[in-house]
Formats: structure tokens, sequence, C-alpha cells
């Protein structure tokens, strides 16, 4: 039958007899017509589709042996036609026949098209049941256990994932020879391309139970996994289980304790530490081994196991002597180490240390910036501080401070906040001596500590920074200045320092502390209040958000419901689908600002996603809100959602920077500034110098910002439009001409060039594709310096509020202000010049009364 079939595929020219066929009797006629059609089907499918009905007729025919051959035949006509869900529906009837091993574009086609639709299904069944086709479920099983059987386990694993069978997944690794390798890819595979959170924690479950099942685990990336899962009791019990083994055991215990550090996950890694405390209390047994005496337990904790020989007697109160266990010193000396790594101690002495060392910052850009800066333009004045601190961020030297007090001392009210702020960016991370360095600044006991509240309010705000994320030593002195304090600017400070300080922990001691601050309706502590719950709550979605966004209903201020605004979409950060309700309330509210932080929410909460469903929401937002401050917020917030494909952005939000609003204009490249930062993209390069240039000063100051973030840690040699742009920050800075807001502008890209000494740069994922929490919050915090000096200790706009009690902050930008100071002029000339015409025009006589009831100003200027 088959040579048949060929024979007749070099012979016939036409498909008519063969069609003709098709209509007789006898089966075997019409056997023998449709394999041959079913060979001469990609040549003559146009004649054959005139006469598909009669081999829809064959399949539908139940008496009929081979309805299988006449699906495969309508099949194949209905992929020439384009009509790809008959053709798959026909396909699942064929069973057998439809070859999977196939390489033609019929079958590659209809393979994927099968591929999607089981994987649309098994998706919507996750959220409600969905009857599966059992034909659809057979081919693409037979799909995997080809890809398996042939050794493309990688297919294999990409095929599994999309259709959400973890079983075949789990075969496909176990059958690879390179077992590590698979895992691996399995991990990147669940980050980068799947976009349910409980999903991709499901595929980690799966992978984490088949890591514990080889004989030589890969305990860096289990304990990975299983910090992505919130597991702190099992990564607790793998730490414990390998500083209790051999020496190499341990160190792999340090390595995982250091990648477990370096994801910045404050209330993560205070449960494992509290766990191996839990364990090796547990572990101990006084009934077999005496105890060490309180003292000599101590010192066995924080002495190197060294210090102690093997077989050393201690002396003990009574006289008796007792032998003491090396191994049990040694085990301890090892727990104190893997604790003080997870605290982060053992990381920031070692950055610190680094970054004083190698500090390669030049105090010779911030004499001329200093030089250059009129002394009653505090803007600029204030832009000088902040770029210095983030010159030396860390490296903890303070020289051009302590060389210019008289200078910084002009500093007041905010400014002088900011200015006592910046030193907590200076000396971050001087957990043991960051108290004393403020001392000076700090309220003493309810007395009067300085001489001005912004002064203290700052302190405490500086205390937050330098132990952000490292709170435990410092956060009740923190509650204890909140609690103890009567005044806004103080309670200000105090909320910002508890909530860097406690970030993610939602402590609830703390949490009621900042609530009692915001229920006082007080505008500006309110609106630090409203932050602080936030970062406090950060990624907890927490029921806490509700009554945030009750309150934010509630008050009048459009300061706290700001600040509140940014909470809520801190709380919800990483939850993605979880997120989608809330996120859903803050996008349809009518209040702009909560709209505003509907867009914060959006963004966080799909952080290094690409999602494209919160992609889509926000370009919608983009073109289409009736307020400029929520447009250029979705436009922003498209930097945070892409940050893990930083190629995308400046495609995407290309079009965005051409736009004739310039909101739009200011996302767009703080957009490209927060996806592309540090990676110094010729394309964000290419696409940000054009707005350094734009007709907006505030559309130059973000550009020149965004600039710097791209172009951090790159060199001329890298790139030659590097030393152009340091040359251009130099010429807009010394011009005494250029506009306030992009003098400001690059007064701090000066300083985020040189970030850290010359030794940092911006990292929003760590090397395990984690993201880094405090980078991410802090760049999401440093963006609200549109409307608050407090936040990023400088702002280019303030907000408008209705409240007395409120500090105006005018949102126009200086050259709206001229404009708007030079309408009444322009308006009293319009109507000198209208009065003019009706003199010419009217009578003589009525000219006579009319210049009798002259206009008062007139009557003064004439006379003068």
């Amino acid at each position: 039958m088959a040579a048949a079939a060929a024979a007749a595929a070099v012979t016939v020219s036409s498909a008519g007899s063969l069609l003709a066929m098709l209509q007789e009797p006898e089966p075997e006629l019409k056997l023998h017509a449709l394999a041959c059609l079913n060979s001469l089907v990609h040549a003559f499918w146009h004649e054959i589709s005139t006469s598909v009905s009669s081999i829809e007729s064959l399949y539908e025919d139940e008496e009929f042996d081979q309805r299988q051959l006449a699906a495969l035949v309508a099949s194949k006509v209905f992929f020439h036609l384009g009509e790809l869900n008959d053709a798959l529906s026909y396909a699942l009837g064929a069973g057998a026949l439809f070859d999977v091993a196939d390489d033609s574009d019929y079958a590659q086609t209809l393979l994927a098209k099968a591929l999607d639709e089981y994987a649309a299904i098994r998706s919507g069944a996750a959220g409600e049941e969905k009857t599966m086709d059992p034909r659809l479920e057979a081919i693409v099983e037979r799909m995997l256990d080809k890809c398996i059987l042939d050794g493309k386990y990688q297919q294999a694993m990409g095929m599994a994932v999309e259709c959400r069978r973890l079983d075949k997944l789990e075969a496909a690794i176990s059958r690879c020879d390179n077992l590590h390798g698979a895992l691996s890819y399995c991990i990147n595979l669940s980050h980068q391309y799947v976009s349910h959170r409980e999903y991709r924690l499901e595929i980690l479950r799966c992978l984490v139970k088949i890591y514990q099942t080889l004989p030589n685990p890969d305990y860096l990336s289990i304990c990975q996994c299983l910090m992505f899962l919130d597991e702190s009791d099992t990564v607790a019990s793998i730490l414990d289980k390998l500083i209790s083994g051999s020496k190499d055991d341990a160190l792999l215990a340090y390595q995982a304790a250091f990648d477990l550090a370096e994801n910045e996950n404050q209330a993560f890694l205070l449960n494992v530490r509290n766990h191996l405390d839990t364990l090796n209390s547990t572990h101990a047994n006084p009934d077999s081994t005496p105890a060490l005496p309180s003292d000599h337990a101590a010192n066995a904790a924080t002495e190197p196991s060294g210090d102690v020989q093997m077989g050393d007697d201690v002396n003990m109160p009574n006289g008796s002597a007792l032998t003491v266990d090396p191994n049990k010193v040694a085990h301890a000396d090892r727990l104190t180490k893997i604790k003080n790594i997870l605290s982060g101690e053992t990381s920031i002495q070692l950055t610190l240390q680094f970054l004083y060392s190698h500090n390669k910052s030049d105090l010779l850009i911030l004499k001329t910036i200093k030089q250059a800066v009129e002394m009653r333009n505090s803007v600029c004045h204030s832009a000088t501080i902040c770029s210095n601190a983030i010159m030396h961020a860390g490296t903890t030297v303070d020289t051009f401070l302590r060389e210019n007090l008289e200078w910084l001392g002009r500093a007041t009210n905010w400014a002088k906040f900011s200015a006592t702020a910046g030193l907590g960016v200076i000396h971050r991370g001087h957990l043991q001596q960051g108290r004393a360095l403020m001392a000076p600044y700090l309220p003493q006991n309810g007395a009067i500590g300085s001489a001005s509240p912004y002064s203290e309010g700052g302190a405490l705000y500086a205390l937050g920074l330098i132990h952000a994320n490292h709170g435990e030593g410092i956060k009740e002195f923190l509650r204890e200045s909140l609690r103890n304090t009567s005044s806004e600017v103080v309670q200000h400070g105090a909320c910002l320092g508890l909530g860097l300080a406690a970030l993610g922990t939602a402590d609830e001691e703390i949490c009621e502390d900042i609530k009692n601050v915001l229920y006082t309706d007080s505008a500006v502590a309110g609106e630090a209040a409203g932050v602080g719950l936030g970062l406090l709550m950060v990624g907890t979605a927490s029921e806490k958000a509700t009554e945030m966004l009750a309150y934010a209903h509630d008050t009048q201020h459009e300061k706290i419901i700001r600040g509140l605004s940014l909470g809520i979409a801190l709380t919800v950060y990483g939850r993605e689908e979880e997120a989608d309700t809330l996120i859903e309330q803050m996008t349809r509210d009518q209040d702009p600002i909560l709209r505003y932080g509907g867009m914060y929410a959006l963004a966080l909460a799909y952080r290094g996603t690409a999602n494209n469903k919160a992609i889509h929401q926000l370009l919608h937002f983009a073109v289409s809100d009736v307020s400029d401050d929520v447009r250029r917020t979705a436009v922003l917030a498209l930097g945070f959602v892409l940050y893990n494909e930083p190629e995308q952005t400046p495609r995407i939000v290309s079009l965005l920077s051409e736009s004739y609003n310039p909101h739009v204009r200011y996302g767009a490249a703080l957009a490209v500034g927060i996806s592309c930062a540090g990676s110094g993209l010729s394309e964000a390069i290419s696409l940000l110098e054009p707005l350094t240039s734009d007709v907006v000063d505030f559309v130059r100051q973000g550009a020149l910002i965004a600039m710097a973030m791209v172009m951090i840690q790159t060199n001329e040699s890298y790139d030659s439009r590097v030393g152009a742009f340091r040359r251009k920050l130099e010429k807009i800075i010394l011009d005494k001409h250029e506009d306030t807001m992009s003098k400001m502008g690059a007064i701090l890209a000066s300083g985020i060039l040189d970030a850290g000494g010359r030794n940092v740069t911006i990292k929003l994922k760590s090397k395990s594709k984690h993201d880094r929490l405090t980078a991410v919050v802090g760049l999401a915090v440093f963006t609200q310096f549109w409307y608050c000096r407090q936040l990023s200790r400088l702002r280019p706009h303030q907000s408008r509020c209705q409240q007395p009690s409120c500090q105006h902050m005018p949102r126009r930008s200086l050259g709206q202000r001229r404009m708007r100071r030079a309408r009444p002029r322009r308006r009293l000339r319009r109507r000198h010049l209208a009065r003019t015409l009706l003199l010419h025009l009217l009578p003589c006589r009525w000219m006579a009364l009319l210049q009798k009831r002259r206009l008062p100003s007139q009557s003064r200027r004439s006379s003068s």
C-alpha cells in the first residue's frame, strides 16, 4: 500500500481520481484513496479541500475501520487552509498515526499548538476545574517521553515546566547525567519563565526534594531554594548539620550563610539564627556531660577554638577539674561565626575595611561644586550635601563636612535635617559605633540634645540608615525616642529610622508605636509614619495594608495620603498575583495620589519579573490617566518590573521618551536608569543623551540622574561617552544661568558616578538571582524626591496641601512659577490695551466720562 502511494505521488498530476474513489462503496478503494491522498496532500491540498466534507464523513463513520487515517488527512488539509484549531482537533482523532517525531512544518506547528492548549488548560485548572481531553494529554505525554528517550533533557524540562507536569520534570532530571547542572537549569527556568508565584514555589519544592535525595547534595542551591520558600527552620537544620561535621562541611556552611546574607532578607535571617539557637539548646544534654560554667562558656563562644588545647583541665570553683570536650568548643566557635555571618556583621566589617582603604573619591569635585553654588540657593546647597553623602557612602570619610563646618552650618530647617541624615549614609554599617557617632545630635533622655529638632530628627533617621536592615541593636533606642517626643519633626525622623532598622520584620510592637504617630493626624509625622509602616511590613502582604488604605481615605492631609500610598505598595513587595486585588482597588480610586501608589504597588509586586500583564497595565496608565503624577509614575514603574531584562527597557520606553508630556519623558528617563543601573548599556545611554538637553528643566534633571545610574562603575575605556558626560556635568554646575533643577540633577549625578569612593554600584539582584531587598526598596524610596525633601534629602518639586499645618511645597518648577507670577501683569496689559481701543472707538462725549472713572492704579501712575 505504501509503495503504491509512493508511486502515485510520482505519476499523479491531479487528485480528482482519488477523490472520486472516496465515493465508491468498497472500503478497500476508500482506504487506497486515503493513503494516496495522505502522501499527496501537501501538493494538492487546494484541490482536496473541495471534498474535505467527504473525508470528514469517513472519520465520523464509526463502521469505517480506518477512521484515524481519514482524520489525519483532514487535519493536514485544515492545516494548509490555516485553520489550526480544526487541524489540531482532527490530529487528536488520528491517534497513533500522528507522529510526534515528524520534523515537518505540519507536525511541529500542531505540536506547538497542542502544547499551548495543554498548558492553558493546566494553568486554568489551578483556579477552577476544567476538563482535559485525554487525547491531548496523550500527545503531550508522548512528546515528553520522546524527548527524554532521545536525551533532550533540557527541552523536556522546559516542556514539563510549561505544561505543569512536575512528574515529568522529575523524570527528566533523574535521567540526566549532570544532575547538578540540570537542577541549576531548572532553578533559572523557574525564575525567568514562570510568571505565577505559587507555581514557581511548587517547582522549587520539587527541586529541593530531588536535591535531598542526591548522595552529595548541593547545599548552597538547597539553601537558596529554601529561602525562596521561606523555610527558615529547614535552613537552620542544614547549617547545624554542616557545622557539626568536618572542617570542609563547616566551610560549606559559612559559604551558604554568606550567600543567604547577600540576599539581605533580615526577617528570614533572624528566623534562621533563632532556630539555630533552639537546635543547639535542644542538643545540649546536661545529664551525660557536665555543663560549662557561664563565664567559661561565654569565653568559649567568643574565642577561637585554637586557644583551648585538647585535654585542658578547667579549674572549677569547688576545686574539682572538668575536662573540656574539644568538639563542643569547636562547635560553639563555628556556631558563633555562622551567627555573625547571618547577622551581617562579618560582611559589613569586611566591606567597611575595603571601602575605607580603597576610597578614591575626589574632594576637588565637591570643592568645585561648593564654590559654584550660590549661598542663598538652598536646593543646590542641599544637593551638594547629598552628593557628598553618596560619594562617601560607607567609607566613614567625612573630611569634606569637617573642613566646611561654617558653610554646612548655613543649612536651616529641613536642610539641616538632610545634612544630619547624610552622616548616616557616610557611616552606614558602623553598627557598634553608630550611636556614639550621632550622640551630639541625638535627644538626651527627654532633654534637649541639640539646638534644633531638625538635627534630632535627622540624627534618628541617620541611625536608621546606619543600621538599615540590621537594626536589632538600635531599634529599642529608636522606639524610646519616638515615644518620648512630641515634636513632629523628631517623630518624622524616628519613624523613618525605625522602618529602616526593622526592615521587613513585621514587629508588632514597633507597628503599634508607628500607628500611634499616624493616628495623631500630623501631616509631617504622618507622612513618615506611612512610609515607616511600609518599610516595617515590606513583602508581608499584611492585613495592615487594608487599615492603611482605609485611613488614607479618612485623612485630609495630602502628605499623609502620599506616605501611606508608598507604604501600602511596600507591603505587597514580591507578592505578584496575590496583590492583584489591592492593586485593583488603588488603581481604580478617584484620588490620583492613591492611583500613584497603585503604580508603585504594581512595580514592587512584580519587581524583576517582566510580567506581561503588569507591563500592559503600566503602559495603559502611562498614556490614559488624567493625572501627570500617575502617568509619570507608571512609566517610571516599568524600570522596576523590567530590571531582570534591562536590554528590553530602552526598546519599550523609546516612544514614551519622545512624548509631548514632560512628565512622561521624565518617567522614561528614570525607568531606564533604574532598570539598566550599573550596566553601562549602550542603548540606554543613547536613549538618555537627547533627554539631557531637553527643553524642560526637570526632564534634564531626571535624565542626568538616570545617566549617572547607568554609567556608575563605567569608565572611558569601556564607553567614551562617560568622559563627555562628566564634562557636561561640570559645565552645568559652573553655568550661573542654568536652571536650579538641572543644576541639582548634575550635582546629584556627580555624587552617584563616584558613589562609595568609586567602589560601589547599583545592583538589584544578587548572584543567586534573588532580589536584593534593600536595593529595590531603597530605589523606590529614592524616587520620592519629587515630593519629599526628607526621604531623599532633596526634592525638585513640592506637593500641595489644603491643610494649614502642612508646610506648603509648591509643585511647579521654577520656570512654571515665573510664568504664574507673570500672568497678572499680562492680564493688566491686555486690559489697558482694550481700554485704549475703546477710547479711540467711542464718541467724544463718552471719553471724558471714562477718563473720570480711571482705575486707581492708573491714576497713581499718571499722577506720579
